[in-house]
């Protein structure tokens, strides 16, 4: 906003610092400030008004009350400046106009004065640099005047031709001003000749039978003042903001008035505008103003009280304040201090103006106190406070924890929607423990999800075509009804690979790892039984599935999934999936690692394939080699499974890596062989068992 470094001036009785000087004080203080040349003799400040100040700070005498309290200097008021009002006693504005505010929500303040035998002309030279000097363009001396006041005071007033406003009746020369909000399909022509189509949501000044003003905005041409006008009507009123702004952005039609009138002005600023413009207008027009004025104020503003604890300024601002000085920070900045008796000395109770409608609570009295004093006054100490650290979360401890391991062996993890479609529901089958959803956003999204597997699932038909080697993870909610509606967490991950046959123990090996990391030690696999404790679908492949048991407790499954439903789901690879209780996993998982330090000496291995029938599985082959207990067999991995028709009927074929390792010792070839004929024997002591050699 341009302000008049001149005009600033004019309101302090000792010399400002110069323009470029201001400029850095207001913007230390204030507002970001800059000069912007001159006009003439005047020097021109841009002067960026922050939007909470609009009420007092869009007009010269606002900047002058900030300057004053930053320099220490005392101003003029608007009134001190002006010339004594000359009112003429015999008549009577009563008698001439009367007032109807008909919305009393969107005008909280309407008042109007009158001046009678004013002669229109070109306004005094100092007005017309003063006006040109911040973007406005001489017009007369009446309407010069009032758009002057604007500047100076930041409250918009208009001016009417009394003689072209409609009289109340044939017989009487008295007006009559309605404001109200305008009819549907009314038109006005404003100042400018424009024509505005208007609602029945734009607030108007009128007469009795056509707008005047489109009010807080723009004028009409229909009381428009000209050289031949003699007698006018001053508005200066208090519009509701948010009217205004919606009338402004309806029509299209920006106006300085629109502008401020936008930022909540103070009602109690129309009578000390209205009074200085009469007094302006007298000054330079020769005209009388008629005595009194009409005020409409039903509801009057009254100042803000507020306690200002003194200790609480030192704590806040981190630096010891006199009171002397606050006093005359806050008496610079227009606000009154309540005497405060001699007991409760460490307080004030201020009297906040009502022009500072940003001023609501201590803690702006004491912005205030810091602004005008100077934040670079104000050294900077660093706090003191006593760090508490917060309880440990184990489950989001165990979580990060969790999904670093997944990462590192290779898997990504995935984040699902916690919803499925009515297509799953009906794949998965138990869509009646399904809980549906009361406002799903989509048809996709109609059921909670009662496990992480259908997302997982879709995962992989939608990257399989662009990736055949896919590990991905999840850990999240579900929801099943178990009997009543029940959370819990979930792990669940999916593999596919180029050898199927060998994906479940891939994944098996994983999963060890997984929770060998997790601090857990004592793993074991077991038959498949189906339990709702963990999923409440009929996913597995039957004879393709085992439990996961941590401490002889089940926490998960690990298997194929059911070619049903990757028929259905149209997945054409057979992926590989567990799905572990995660909540029940963390109560088994520790932070304590066994140490056992790696061996100095070699390992040797040894490779062993075994015949057995069909039906055994390959923990019955690991539990045999196991009872040959010896310390210097370190591992068992299971390397190949081999099922064909030239294999006997019935029988298939499992191979082992056997790795022999000892702590102290680089083994014999001799002990070696010993250990390996001790588990030859004990697996073959099942005739139907048969070591190949």
């Amino acid at each position: 906003m341009i302000f008049s470094y001149n005009w600033l001036q004019s309101f302090f009785y000792k010399k400002l610092p110069n323009p470029k000087k201001l400029a850095e004080i207001l913007t230390m203080h204030s507002f970001e400030t800059e000069k912007k040349g001159k006009i003439g003799k005047d020097t021109i400040l841009d002067i960026d008004i922050l939007t909470n100040r609009g009420a007092d700070c869009f007009s010269h005498i606002g900047i002058a009350r900030e300057i004053g309290a930053l320099i220490n200097a005392k101003i003029k008021t608007a009134g001190q400046k002006s010339k004594p009002l000359v009112k003429n006693q015999k008549l009577n504005i009563k008698d001439f106009l009367s007032i109807e505010v008909q919305d009393k929500t969107a005008c909280s303040r309407y008042t109007a004065r009158m001046i009678i035998d004013v002669k229109v002309e070109q306004s005094p030279k100092w007005m017309r640099e003063r006006l040109m000097a911040c973007g406005l363009r001489p017009i007369n001396n009446i309407v010069d005047a009032v758009n002057y006041v604007m500047l100076e005071t930041g409250q918009p007033l208009h001016v009417f031709d009394f003689e072209k406003i409609e009289p109340v009746n044939s017989k009487s020369q008295k007006r009559k001003i309605i404001v109200r909000k305008a009819k549907k399909w009314e038109k006005i022509i404003t100042l400018n000749n424009e024509e505005y189509e208007l609602d029945d949501n734009i607030l108007i000044i009128a007469d009795n039978k056509e707008p005047l003003a489109i009010a807080g905005i723009k004028g009409g041409s229909k009381a428009e003042i000209n050289y031949q006008t003699k007698n006018i009507i001053l508005e200066s009123a208090n519009f509701d903001y948010s009217v205004i702004r919606k009338a402004s952005k309806k029509l299209g039609l920006k106006t300085d008035a629109s502008w401020r009138f936008e930022h909540n002005l103070d009602a109690n600023l129309t009578k000390p505008a209205v009074d200085r413009a009469v007094s302006l207008i007298q000054e330079i027009t020769r005209g009388q103003a008629i005595k009194e004025a009409i005020d409409y104020y039903p509801k009057k503003i009254i100042q803000k009280k507020i306690k200002l604890d003194l200790d609480y300024v030192q704590r806040l601002l981190g630096i010891k304040i006199t009171k002397k000085e606050i006093l005359k920070i806050f008496n610079g900045l227009g606000f009154k201090i309540t005497k405060t008796p001699a007991n409760i000395d460490n307080f004030l109770i201020v009297d906040v103006p009502s022009f500072r409608k940003d001023i609501a609570i201590q803690e702006d009295l004491i912005e205030e106190i810091g602004r005008i004093y100077g934040y670079d006054n104000i050294k900077p100490v660093i706090p003191s406070a006593l760090l508490i650290f917060s309880d440990k979360n184990e489950n989001i401890f165990w979580e990060n924890k969790t999904k670093d391991i997944m990462k590192q062996i290779g898997f990504s993890e995935i984040y699902n929607y916690s919803f499925i479609n009515e297509k799953n529901a009906e794949i998965f089958k138990k869509n009646e423990n399904f809980i549906e959803v009361e406002n799903p956003v989509s048809i996709e999204q109609k059921y909670l999800r009662p496990s992480l597997i259908p997302g997982l699932l879709k995962n992989i038909k939608h990257n399989f075509k662009r990736c055949e080697i896919l590990k991905i993870f999840e850990i999240g909610k579900i929801f099943v009804k178990n009997p009543k509606l029940k959370e819990n967490t979930m792990l669940s991950g999916v593999i596919t690979t180029n050898k199927e046959k060998q994906g479940f123990y891939e994944l098996k090996g994983i999963i060890d790892v997984m929770l060998n990391k997790l601090g857990i030690s004592d793993i074991w696999y077991d038959d498949y039984q189906a339990e709702p404790k963990y999923t409440e679908l009929a996913i597995w492949q039957t004879g393709r599935c085992a439990e996961i048991k941590v401490n002889k407790k089940k926490i998960g499954f690990l298997g194929e999934i059911s070619s049903d439903i990757l028929q259905n789901l149209e997945i054409i690879v057979k992926p590989i999936v567990f799905d572990i209780d995660f909540e029940a996993l963390i109560k088994e998982c520790s932070e304590e690692q066994i140490y056992r330090p790696v061996s100095r000496y070699p390992s040797a291995v040894r490779d062993l394939a075994i015949l057995v029938p069909s039906e055994i599985k390959v923990i019955d082959v690991l539990n045999k080699i196991h009872s040959v207990e010896h310390k210097i067999i370190s591992d068992i991995d299971l390397f190949d499974i081999y099922e064909n028709k030239e294999l006997p009927d019935g029988k298939k074929s499992f191979a082992f890596h056997i790795i022999y390792q000892a702590k102290d010792r680089t083994l014999l070839n001799q002990e070696i062989d010993a250990i390996q004929k001790k588990i030859i024997e004990a697996l073959e002591q099942d005739s139907l068992w048969e070591v190949r050699k």
